[in-house]
């Protein structure tokens, strides 16, 4: 006799995978920053290594200049390691930027360090003084011009943003140097120079023009992407809701507006200290301020290849840090892309 056998217990799908949700959104977006950086800056190196090295003529012949002879010219160049294959060259060197051996000027025969270190701290004054002062004008003169949409004051600041961006950095350094140095008045120096063993911070009145200068130039792009990301959350549909379940003016601008108007500006502003590595250099120039960017239209002067690597090595680890932090800071100043997805 069969015996009955218990119907099959009906099987329950499994329930579908949920994909697992990103918890850390900034760590992700610095992790990957950082790892695109340290990529670049070993693309930079070799790129600045291998086009110091292929340039005519031999280092150590520059060095000794008349006085050169097969035997001393051997000699330099194995200290120099000139003797060695370009892959040596370049692992002696790169080696040398982590163990801090950076080698010495071929001008004068310097230390690398001594001789760029007080250059890099009053570039870096430079560079930050106009930074901060120029994000505090571009900020607050683009969210009054929005507020004032259509007014004079719109027209008149608009007008005169677009009217210095088409003037290069040289035009507004010499018109400085004629308004208040030179021909109309006397106020200040023409010219920066600082004492050897000092600092730009020692004598602020070397600083002005410098820095007047770098932040005319920049002070428009930051006014009009203010302004232009201003209007846009003025005239978004949160604040018209604002608007009508009577919140005051001041708390929309202050709590809705202008929260929503600092992330596309603080990308605008990482551009401009960007920017500031590389115009330094033109300005630094005209006015003979003992920075970075002077030292190193010295080093090309004087075919100072050490110098020169570790200069360009320098902006481009500037460059990659800001990009970093301007990333990581616009993520932080907009809500909606902190949510996990």
């Amino acid at each position: 006799m069969a015996t009955a056998t218990a119907p099959a217990e009906p099987t329950v799908p499994a329930e579908p995978t949920v994909p697992e949700r990103n918890e850390h959104p900034l760590l992700l977006l610095t992790a990957r920053r950082l790892g695109i950086g340290v990529i670049t800056l070993f693309v930079v190196s070799v790129i600045v290594f291998w086009a110091t090295e292929v340039l005519p003529g031999n280092a150590a012949y520059a060095v000794l200049g008349r006085n050169a002879n097969p035997a001393r010219l051997h000699a330099l160049e194995r200290q120099l390691h000139l003797n060695q294959g370009l892959l040596a060259q370049y692992w002696t060197w790169l080696s040398g930027l982590f163990t801090g051996k950076l080698g010495a000027s071929l001008a004068n025969g310097q230390p690398v360090w001594g001789l760029v270190e007080p250059r890099l701290i009053n570039s870096a004054v430079l560079v930050f003084v106009t930074g901060l002062i120029g994000t505090v004008i571009g900020v607050t003169l683009g969210a009054i011009a929005a507020l004032r949409k259509d007014g004079w004051f719109d027209h008149i600041t608009s007008v005169a943003a677009l009217t210095v961006t088409s003037l290069p950095e040289f035009i507004v350094a010499i018109g400085l140097i004629i308004l208040f140095s030179t021909v109309v008045l006397h106020w200040l120096p023409a010219v920066s120079l600082l004492p050897p063993g000092t600092y730009a911070w020692s004598q602020p009145e070397l600083l002005i023009l410098p820095v007047a200068t770098l932040v005319i130039v920049i002070v428009p792009y930051i006014f009009r992407m203010m302004r232009a990301a201003m209007i846009e959350a003025l005239e978004s549909d949160y604040v018209e809701m604002a608007r009508l379940k009577g919140v005051p003016e001041w708390r929309i601008v202050l709590g809705h507006a202008l929260p929503n108007s600092i992330a596309p500006t603080i990308q605008v502003i990482g551009l401009n200290f960007l920017y500031l590595a590389g115009g330094v250099v033109l300005v630094e120039y005209v006015f003979n301020y003992p920075g970075i960017g002077q030292g190193l239209v010295f080093a090309v002067d004087n075919r100072d290849i050490p110098v020169i690597q570790f200069i360009v090595v320098v902006l481009a680890a500037f460059y990659v840090c800001v990009n970093i932090g301007s990333d990581v800071v616009a993520l932080l100043a907009t809500p909606r892309r902190r949510i996990p997805r």
